[in-house]
């Protein structure tokens, strides 16, 4: 995966607040894949609480 798109994982899961440190966006690259979690937890969380969409 491209390291741009690991760092908009990162950047929006701080923030949805799913993780709180920033230092993960220097660390996206660590041996337990932190941004194959987080975009993980990023699609539930679309599931669970889909952005509005107006009914115009």
């Amino acid at each position: 995966m491209d390291s741009q798109i690991k760092r908009e994982i990162i950047i929006r899961a701080l923030k949805e607040g799913i993780i709180n440190d920033p230092s993960w966006q220097e660390r996206f690259d660590e041996p337990m894949p932190a941004w194959a979690i987080l975009e993980i937890a990023l699609n539930l969380l679309d599931k669970i609480d889909p952005p509005s969409i107006g009914y115009d």
